[in-house]
């Protein structure tokens, strides 16, 4: 089978694992819009009052749902659009304009680079380390993991498993050591070993919010004097079952870390999948990955094409 085939039927598969996924947001939006597009006659304030609502209620958030509103009727007056059923096309394609990645999105595959993986515990952090080392691996790229979370002796034990199955060398020092120590070695070996790609899992709690943000802009301050060169990506984990709350751990974490992208978990689980849009919209913030289940296939890489189109149930 070549690899173009291989990569398709894989692509396939997790659109089908997306769209059933997303399957319990996309009762609580979807069928709301349908609604709405087949029980009104006309245009008018309360149309877009109804849709405002419904998209309130997928956690889409007041103010992305503000800007999807605004820009479908500068669409609907420019086009001239008098039937509610048309301007459904139009809310998905202003939809997937608020989720654009953009071309350089995972720049930090195609050079020497260090990931910084955060966010708080519970979220899949640990996890979605794995799987994206795995990930890299299988794409010829040597993968090197830090455990910096030393906080939590679960966290070290299952990152190594994660670089047993990967396949990949670990860096790790035992429970309560110093991450920024562990990151220091990490990064000399990852310069030794020639290393594509180091991936940092990093503590989600400490004693308190202090001392967590504290530790980050230490890694950060060590992996700008000692690795200089490297390319950056710091990527904050979201649990998408938390909605709303997702984007405030993510300001809280943007106060002292420069974040790059978002890998948003557990979107399999959830009616609050609406969160993905506020996210890249509220903050400025790419979602680069999202995870639809255990397995090392189930976190993928963003397409908005795709997200969106599982969301709407469009084949």
């Amino acid at each position: 089978m070549s690899k173009e085939i291989e990569e398709k039927k894989e692509k396939t598969g997790f659109f089908k694992r997306l769209v059933q996924g997303l399957s319990k947001t996309r009762d609580n939006i979807v069928s709301g819009f349908e609604n709405v597009f087949s029980g009104f006659s006309s245009i008018d304030d309360d149309f877009y009052e109804e849709l405002e609502e419904i998209l309130i209620m997928g956690d889409i958030g007041v103010a992305t749902t503000d800007k999807i509103i605004v820009d479908l009727k500068h669409k609907v007056k420019e086009n001239k659009i008098k039937d509610p059923i048309e301007c459904k096309q139009l809310l998905i394609d202003s939809i997937k304009e608020q989720m654009d990645l953009g071309e350089n999105a995972y720049d930090f595959e195609k050079q020497k680079s260090v990931v910084l993986v955060i966010g708080v515990n519970g979220v899949g952090k640990t996890t979605s380390v794995g799987k994206m080392a795995g990930q890299l691996k299988g794409s010829g790229k040597k993968v090197l993991l830090a455990a910096a979370d030393t906080f939590r002796a679960a966290a070290i034990e299952q990152l190594t498993e994660w670089s047993n199955r990967a396949g990949v060398d670990i860096i790790a020092q035992k429970e309560g050591a110093d991450p920024a120590a562990v990151i220091y070695d990490a990064v000399q070996a990852a310069k030794s070993r020639n290393t594509d790609v180091l991936l940092c899992d990093t503590a989600g709690r400490l004693h308190n919010k202090k001392n967590l943000m504290e530790e980050l802009k230490k890694i950060d301050r060590i992996l700008e004097k000692e690795y200089p060169d490297a390319f950056r990506e710091n990527l904050i984990v979201l649990d998408g079952t938390t909605g709303q709350n997702a984007l405030a751990q993510a300001r809280t974490f943007m106060e002292v870390s420069n974040i790059t992208g978002v890998i948003l978990t557990k979107l399999d689980g959830t009616a609050k999948g609406g969160i993905a849009i506020a996210i890249q919209s509220e903050l400025g913030i790419p979602v680069k990955y999202i995870g639809v289940g255990e397995h090392i296939d189930d976190l993928q890489k963003f397409d908005s094409e795709q997200f969106v189109n599982a969301l709407f149930d469009i084949q």
